[in-house]
């Protein structure tokens, strides 16, 4: 890498010089590469503790003139091959030109500018961010990708020094934060640690300081706990940490919004400054924050925030605070927190000027809004800048358009009759609207707050609650949008239609408005219409009764846009299929009961309350378990104040019943208690008469607890607990987040596992951590494969099972890494046959139960079942039909290439390669353009409807149906092309065994007998009349008696001596093929691998008797002795099954049973052993998790001799 030159004044501390010419000196870092010594392991030590791992390249090039003493910087390279091309590039472009000059300064300053020129050519598209160094960055990450084996779709966001505590010792090093992993590496004295951990594995990340540790960051997986610490700035570290597991998490939760959200830096982007995904991650938490703090729509991007004041008329003062503008709001936030908020949408305003700057009101900006509201800002800074902005949204919007939407409405559809407490609450509302202003652009105090907690008139309450949910923005942005959804939604089926109809009539049932069709059909409506808008939720319990609730205070579509406030923004995740949300506020709320309320909390825990009652209380918001008039007043405090008001009423209604829960003895007498408690909060200013509450009607006993006023239960709530702050409430659902997803990936887990049929083989834990590295690879195709059809969207409604898929190439790594039977370079493709035996619907993609089922078949089972797997994978539909020509192929292909000249020093690669090569091609291909058909036909099928329960209903019935295995009578012959298949594939297979000569001769044993015994089946099937030709006219040999030897010649290791030996199976069948068909053709071959000569009657009498002499006496000839005998290797001429093929023919009669294999195998016990043998699946695992981390294998510090 090309560095802008800079001064070095000792250029051989530290380092040895490798190459010199009279310009340029190319060093390699002491300690780098083998041996170094003592030296070396200081270095190493220096570079990791003193400056960054990232910065000191192993390799560099200085440039110094002869007289000069000093030496400047031009390249570095972290590998030999990168430093060399710049070395070359120097010597081929500078050395020449350099050589003109007179002067040595013109020699410094031509070579320095021609070196910024280089870097400014490569970096034309780089934008430097701040003051951050592009090229130290893209040093770092080249590093990272270096040290840990990263693919080039990992990006970096950023790197930090740091230690790393190992038992009681601190390893100082460097911390690397990547889009999808958190890396450490450390080098000190030749101890090296390098840590990998994905941020999906994170189970628990928090900031914490003890007396062992100081502020430390932790970091814990499901097997490992890690602490850092020792950083320049923890709480930058700790923050983004949080935000990268925080999106590893929602990618579990629900990759649709993890694929979609526009904000996410994606890994497929062209390469950037990586300091510019930490930006993109910046700004994504603050448009979070933004969004959150004023309930603003999800796709509001915030542009930016400045200092400035506010005048507020109610009290004559200008307020300090910050002003926040996006594209279609300004906001005010108070620097205090509850002096003042303001939300002013653009569509409002008509008028922006700028007003004259005085010593008392610098930079002033007013704007008055279509309520004849005018709002005065001070010390602004962009003045300018903002009155464009606003100009600009003018000119683009019409003015006629959102015409008189300010947030006010008529009273809503509830009229009650006008009561003393009800009349001074409407009074006092409206003294407020006078003084604070009506709508969306009311100033927001700490008045407004003590009114809500007063309760909320019945005629406000609708308008009340869109304004404070951020609903009403919506509603007005999107006119007609619910009259259309509702339109598409009519007549639609799906399993979210069927559960709202089961529930229906359980919304409020003692509410008389949902006691007849048009306030059920008004239910209806609103909720189908929101599960057409986000099937990802669809419709969840819990949501009906809400839903009801809402109806009652206002229209249709103002419910429906209530729902999406609740669903997507103040409840978030509450309401999908496994209630994330709720749990993880549980999770928040079991964490305050444990601080406010130590004594009870470990008796809550022991009885296992807490996780009973929060569901309850928090999905619906206390609607189901108080009174309706009273949980209606809790519902005006949440829409005002958020989750926050939940949690203080569930905290208040422990504390009131400390007592009595404490001497509970089970969780049924704690739930009575607390039952009994909530049926009477009252609310004694209720206008409308009370309705029955059907859980009161249950549990009232004999002696009814005394009734507690709801006002009196929210103050009490405010004194106690008002402590909480909304965003320590968003630092601990980050935290439960983290837990919650993670048990719920753990049930996930379990419950796949126990699908997983008993007679399967494995043992539960082998399943385990067969699932982990099965999702690890789905994972993987998230963010590195976006291609491919694994990384189509995972649906989390999917039965656990059908979550997690993977495509061929995906199976193709794994079945390499677990496999017992490597293949060698044959490996993909019986890796792609496996794959399409798996695949019984033919959609390209296998499931946990299917790949399980593949791998069993090789670990588990006797010999026979083993073979049975083997024999499958070697039969359609495994073996495709043009595999099956691939032997006539190879044939005509070997025949061309003149591989059998090849010198003794070609690779067994190399010799491999070119057929192997061509058929991966043809299959990919092949593969490629199936899965895209079959994409398609899949897409048109699936429709936008979520598939029918009842689907899945038959699916696990057919599972459970007890299916009779397939005998092995019922398995159908094989041909011979698939014979000739078969025994490729066990000649790979035994490569790299330590008995495999001994393997390689009693295959080639039994492939004789096999092929004598289906040559004498075809003269049995075959019509009198018909034989195969000879393709040498004038050999004339009994057809049964020859495959033996063919197959057998075919199959022979080479000899121990032969330069060629352990070259692929496909090679030796490649061969032995070309030779027949160059004998064959009447040339005598004169190549290493052709026979010699042709052989006498005599001689082949002798061969005939020598093969039947080598079927009968099994495994009796040594490897050696075979190796050198003449007679075997000669083989014959030109056999029929060889010559057939040499015609390009296939020999259809032919045919061999799956028991004639099995019966021949059993003759050979070095077969046998090799089939029965035990393989330990923990250990392929294990080293397949190193793998999927990709370690590089050179190091950045080998070391020779030193422990690690």
């Amino acid at each position: 890498m090309w560095l802008g030159p800079e001064e070095v004044l000792v250029a051989n501390a530290l380092w040895v010089t490798e190459r010199a010419n009279p310009f340029f000196v190319l060093q390699r870092r002491r300690g780098h590469g083998k041996g170094g010594g003592l030296t070396g392991l200081l270095v190493g030590t220096l570079d990791v503790v003193l400056d960054s791992s990232a910065r000191v390249a192993p390799y560099r090039i200085l440039h110094q003139t002869q007289d000069s003493q000093v030496y400047w910087t031009v390249a570095c390279g972290s590998s030999r091959k990168e430093i060399t091309k710049h070395w070359e590039w120097l010597e081929n472009n500078l050395l020449q030109t350099l050589s003109v000059f007179d002067n040595e300064e013109d020699i410094t300053t031509f070579v320095k500018g021609k070196i910024h020129g280089i870097i400014a050519e490569e970096n034309k598209n780089l934008q430097p961010q701040g003051d951050e160094d592009p090229g130290k960055f893209k040093e770092a990450e080249l590093k990272m990708r270096k040290q840990f084996g990263m693919p080039e779709g990992e990006k970096l966001v950023n790197y930090y020094s740091c230690s790393y505590w190992k038992g009681r010792v601190p390893r100082q090093g460097w911390l690397y934060l990547t889009v999808n992993h958190l890396c450490f590496y450390s080098f000190l004295l030749g101890k090296e640690v390098s840590l990998v951990v994905q941020w999906v594995d994170v189970t628990r990340l928090e900031k914490n300081a003890t007396l062992l540790f100081p502020e430390s960051i932790r970091v814990d997986t499901r097997d490992q706990e890690l602490f850092f610490s020792m950083f320049l700035n923890i709480g930058e570290t700790f923050k983004l940490m949080e935000q990268l597991a925080n999106l590893a998490m929602r990618q579990l939760l629900d990759n649709e919004g993890f694929l979609e959200d526009k904000a996410l830096p994606r890994p497929s982007r062209p390469q950037r400054n990586v300091s510019a995904l930490k930006r993109d991650l910046d700004a994504r938490a603050k448009n979070e924050y933004y969004r959150a703090m004023f309930r603003l729509p999800r796709d509001e991007r915030l542009d930016g925030h400045t200092g400035c004041t506010l005048w507020t008329p109610f009290n004559k003062l200008h307020i300090p605070g910050q002003m926040f503008i996006s594209s279609n709001y300004i906001c005010f936030a108070s620097k205090e927190e509850d002096a003042c908020h303001l939300i002013i949408p653009l569509r409002e305003v008509t008028i922006v000027e700028k007003a004259d700057s005085s010593s008392v009101l610098p930079s002033p900006l007013s704007i008055s809004t279509k309520s004849k509201m005018t709002f005065l800002f001070a010390n602004l800074k962009d003045r300018d800048f903002l009155v464009q902005k606003i100009s600009d949204f003018l000119q683009r919007t019409p003015s006629e358009q959102l015409g008189g939407s300010s947030g006010e409405r008529k009273a809503s559809v509830v009229d009650p009759a006008p009561e003393a407490k009800e009349k001074m609450k409407e009074e006092s509302w409206n003294i407020h609207f006078f003084e604070f202003g009506r709508g969306m652009c009311m100033y927001r105090t700490a008045r407004t707050r003590e009114l809500v907690l007063k309760g909320i008139p019945e005629s406000l309450r609708g308008e009340l609650w869109l304004l404070f949910s951020g609903a009403w923005n919506e509603m007005v942005t999107h006119p007609g949008y619910y009259a259309e959804l509702v339109e598409k939604s009519t007549g639609k089926y799906s399993l979210a239609t069927e559960e709202i109809e089961r529930d229906l009539h359980r919304s409020m049932p003692e509410h008389p408005a949902f006691q007849n069709e048009l306030g059920i059909a008004a239910l209806r409506r609103v909720l189908t219409a929101y599960a057409f808008r986000n099937p990802t939720i669809g419709y969840c319990q819990a949501m009906n009764i809400v839903t009801s609730v809402l109806l009652l205070y206002g229209s249709e579509e103002e419910a429906f846009w209530l729902l999406v406030a609740l669903c997507e923004r103040m409840l978030p995740d509450y309401y999908n299929t496994r209630v994330v949300g709720a749990l993880v506020d549980q999770g928040i709320f079991e964490e305050l009961t444990r601080d406010f309320l130590p004594q009870l909390s470990e008796k809550m825990q022991d009885l296992g309350v807490i996780s009973s009652i929060s569901l309850s209380w928090f999905l619906t918001l206390f609607l189901s378990v108080m009174p309706f008039e009273s949980a209606v007043v809790i519902v005006d405090c949440f829409f005002y104040e958020g989750i926050k008001v939940i949690l203080q009423v569930a905290l208040a209604v422990l504390d009131a019943n400390t007592e009595q829960l404490l001497g509970c003895s089970d969780e049924g007498e704690a739930m009575t208690v607390l039952g009994r408690y909530l049926d009477n909060v009252v609310n004694k200013q209720s206008v409308s008469p009370p309705i029955p509450h059907l859980h009161a009607l249950l549990t009232s006993g004999d002696d009814p607890p005394a009734e507690v006023d709801i006002f009196d239960l929210l103050k009490v709530s405010y004194e106690k607990f008002s402590s909480l702050r909304a965003d320590d409430i968003e630092q601990m659902r980050f935290k439960q987040r983290l837990k919650v997803i993670q048990s719920l990936e753990d049930t996930a887990k379990r419950s796949v596992v126990r699908a997983i049929p008993g007679d399967i083989g494995f043992s539960i834990e082998e399943l385990e951590d067969l699932y982990m590295v099965f999702k690890a690879k789905h994972l993987a195709s998230q963010y590195w494969g976006s291609g491919r059809p694994a990384a189509v969207r995972r649906d989390p409604s999917l039965p656990y099972l059908e979550q997690y898929r993977i495509d061929a190439r995906q199976f193709q790594e794994l079945f390499a890494s677990l496999t017992p039977w490597a293949c060698g370079s044959h490996t993909p493709v019986l890796a792609g046959r496996m794959f399409r035996l798996l695949d019984e619907n033919k959609d390209s993609l296998i499931n946990f139960k299917e790949f399980v089922t593949g791998m069993s078949g090789m670990y588990h089972g006797d010999l026979t079942d083993k073979l049975k797997a083997l024999y499958k994978l070697h039969l359609p539909p495994a073996l495709s039909p043009e595999e099956a020509e691939s032997a006539l192929e190879a044939t005509h292909y070997f025949t061309e290439d003149s591989s059998s000249e090849a010198s003794p020093l070609t690779s067994d690669l190399d010799l491999f390669l070119p057929w192997e090569t061509q058929e991966a091609l043809r299959q990919e291909e092949r593969e490629g353009a199936g899965n895209e058909e079959v994409r398609d036909k899949r897409g048109e099928e699936k429709g936008t409807s979520p598939p029918d329960y009842r689907h899945y209903l038959r699916m696990w019935a057919k599972e459970k149906e007890v299916q009779k295995e397939t005998s092995i009578k019922d398995l159908p012959r094989m041909n011979q092309e698939q014979f000739i298949e078969l025994c490729k594939t066990l000649y790979n297979m035994f490569s790299e065994d330590p008995m495999e000569q001994d393997l390689y001769h009693a295959i080639a044993t039994v492939a004789s007998l096999l092929l004598r015994i289906g040559e004498v089946g075809k003269r049995f099937s075959a019509q009198p009349g018909r034989k195969p030709r000879d393709c040498a006219p004038e050999e004339d040999e009994p057809p049964a008696s020859d495959p033996p030897q063919d197959l057998a010649q075919e199959l022979q290791p080479p000899a121990a001596g032969d330069p060629q030996a352990k070259a692929g199976g496909d090679t030796h069948l490649g061969k032995a093929l070309q030779e027949s068909q160059v004998v064959g053709e009447g040339g005598g071959g004169e190549g290493q691998g052709s026979p010699s000569q042709l052989l006498s009657d005599d001689e082949t009498k002798d061969d005939m008797s020598m093969s039947s002499y080598s079927v009968v006496s099994t495994g009796s000839l040594q490897c050696e002795d075979l190796a050198d005998d003449t007679v075997l290797v000669g083989g014959e001429a030109c056999s029929p099954a060889a010559s057939i093929r040499c015609g390009g023919a296939v020999d259809t009669d032919w045919c061999i049973s799956f028991e004639q294999i099995l019966a021949s195998i059993l003759t050979e016990s070095v077969l046998v052993n090799f089939f029965e043998k035990r393989v330990d699946i923990g250990l392929k695992i294990k080293d397949q998790k190193k793998v999927e981390r990709q370690f590089s294998t050179s190091s950045d510090h080998e070391q020779s001799g030193v422990s690690g």
